[in-house]
């Protein structure tokens, strides 16, 4: 299990508390493409929201500040518009698959980490607001307020 999986996981609070900018320092861009790799596995396997969410969290803090300082100087590159597209329709984790294979194809760019940082910063507050809708529905008395067809 990877240093970031460990972070998420743990029950101890010395070692869930880390520090993501200390746990990157020093990786290379070929590391830190590697650890987003199992942060993105592990975020689409896991059934533990909290888990779920932080892991999202550390994959748009990785692709938006951590990521771009390690290919700085290399082609800005472009991204595949329907990415674009599936982002601004806030269906994030097509748009986070779409970026995915195009940064498979053609390589990493600082372009494809702005807009996979974008998507997954979103798709975390998108699943949590999924979770509070959830959680207010199934309340009885909060029933009133999803009620349409009939103002009583």
């Amino acid at each position: 299990m990877s240093d970031l999986l460990q972070v998420i996981t743990s029950d101890e609070a010395k070692i869930r508390n880390q520090s993501l900018d200390r746990l990157c320092h020093g990786l290379s861009a070929n590391d830190l493409l590697t650890r987003c790799a199992q942060l993105d596995k592990f975020r689409r396997t896991c059934p533990n929201l909290y888990q779920r969410v932080r892991a999202l969290f550390f994959l748009y803090s990785i692709y938006r500040f951590h990521l771009p300082q390690q290919l700085a100087g290399r082609e800005t590159g472009t991204i595949p518009f329907a990415g674009y597209e599936q982002l601004l329709s806030r269906r994030f984790p097509e748009a986070v698959d779409t970026f995915l294979a195009a940064q498979t194809a053609g390589g990493p760019t600082v372009t494809l980490a702005s807009g996979l940082a974008e998507a997954y910063h979103r798709m975390a507050f998108q699943t949590l607001a999924n979770q509070v809708r959830r959680s207010v529905r199934t309340v009885r008395g909060n029933q009133w307020m999803f009620r349409t067809g009939h103002s009583a």
